[in-house]
């Protein structure tokens, strides 16, 4: 923890370090987006730590990073992240970089129990270090990046490795660090969302309420804002937000006045965008019925009568044990798995095994259980 940070802005540098690192056998990883700032959100710092290594990698003056493929693959070396979700997605979508061997403290953290998960509040409660935050909402790819940013950076990978230490030992005495490690085995496989050819509607908040007309409008109006965004390279929702766009979709002004009393957008947004909306909101009305888009609904397939109170039974039997194992009841079973079993039903483990979407850990800890719940309901 007290070693000298390095930054790390060259080709060379980059090599250095690698030769390092891949005698390791654990390495804390976090990492700086600049989401908040442009359209297509980007790494812009990647903040590396052992006992040896105190690195702040500055991925916009190497942009090349495949030299850290074969570390952050590699088995026998442990990647420590706290919340990996986000840093996983991103280190594929801008590197194709794959993580086998992670290890996530929040994910950890929230198996023994703990409430308060944030990596501030868990440094505070287990290291009685306080982390400065003031820098995490900045842009994070301006640069020359100030020493005192690049230094805050580094402060998020300085006790990694000691606290997941400490948390393997108190989930071993538990008896979860399995489940631990199986779910940070599926975690390290997520990747960001394909979904370039999809209507923009299917991914925003509310569009499954909007008819058909409504919808033409509200996708003009979606698409017209990526176009923007990217034009001005802006966040989506620093060129229009959401709350905006429903408003205009179920309102439909045809005149730039009508816009306005709407008071969906600011003035400044209506001098700026008011005749182009309102181009867009004509074009997406003045569609024919049958061009008009409608959103997918899946039809549910017919399901026995008794999965209602068998998904009942399970989730009072889900709750019972949270409260006694002290986590919450989604980390144990979410919703979807507790649908699952209840339409399934199966009558032993050799059928249970058959549920693809169940944990190994969970079958093996709850298998017999769930078997009990559900005979308890034929």
């Amino acid at each position: 923890m007290g070693t000298e940070l390095e930054l790390i802005e060259t080709p060379a540098g980059l090599e250095s370090i690698v030769k390092t690192l891949e005698n390791e056998n654990a390495i804390a990883v976090d990492l700086e987006a600049d989401s908040m700032f442009h359209f297509q959100e980007k790494v812009c710092l990647l903040q590396l730590a052992t006992g040896k290594v105190n690195a702040v990698i500055d991925p916009l003056q190497v942009q090349d990073l495949s030299l850290l493929k074969p570390v952050f693959s590699a088995e026998n070396i442990r990647k420590v992240f706290h919340g990996a979700d986000y840093d996983v997605r991103s280190l594929y979508r801008d590197y194709r970089i794959k993580i086998h061997n992670l290890f996530d403290t929040q994910l950890a953290s929230r198996f023994l129990g703990i409430k308060e998960t944030g990596l501030e509040a868990v440094l505070q409660a287990r290291f009685d270090v306080r982390l400065d935050k003031k820098f995490q909402r900045k842009d994070w790819s301006q640069r020359p990046l100030p020493k005192e940013m690049i230094n805050y950076a580094s402060n998020d990978v300085k006790y990694l490795l000691p606290l997941a230490e400490m948390l393997e030992k108190e989930l071993k005495n538990r008896g979860r660090l399995s489940w631990v490690y199986e779910e940070c085995e599926y975690l390290s496989n997520v990747r960001p969302a394909q979904n370039d050819n999809e209507p923009l509607f299917l991914h925003f908040k509310g569009a499954g309420r909007l008819g058909p007309k409504s919808l033409a409008v509200l996708e003009g109006l979606l698409q017209y804002r990526k176009k923007v965004a990217r034009k001005k390279d802006r966040p989506l929702f620093k060129v229009l937000g959401n709350q905006s766009l429903m408003s205009l979709a179920t309102k439909k002004p045809l005149t730039v006045r009508y816009l306005e009393k709407t008071e969906a957008l600011s003035r400044k947004q209506v001098k700026m965008y008011g005749d182009a909306l309102i181009d867009v909101i004509k074009r997406s009305v003045g569609q024919p019925g049958d061009a008009l888009p409608v959103y997918p609904r899946k039809k549910a397939p017919p399901v026995h009568p008794a999965v209602p109170d068998r998904i009942k039974a399970l989730k009072n039997w889900r709750d019972k044990k949270a409260r006694a194992l002290g986590i919450e009841p989604g980390l144990l079973f979410n919703k979807s798995i507790l649908t699952t079993l209840a339409i399934h039903n199966p009558h032993d483990l050799k059928l249970l095994s058959h549920i693809r979407e169940l944990k190994k850990w969970q079958r093996r800890e709850f298998g017999h259980d769930i078997i009990t719940v559900l005979k308890k309901k034929r």
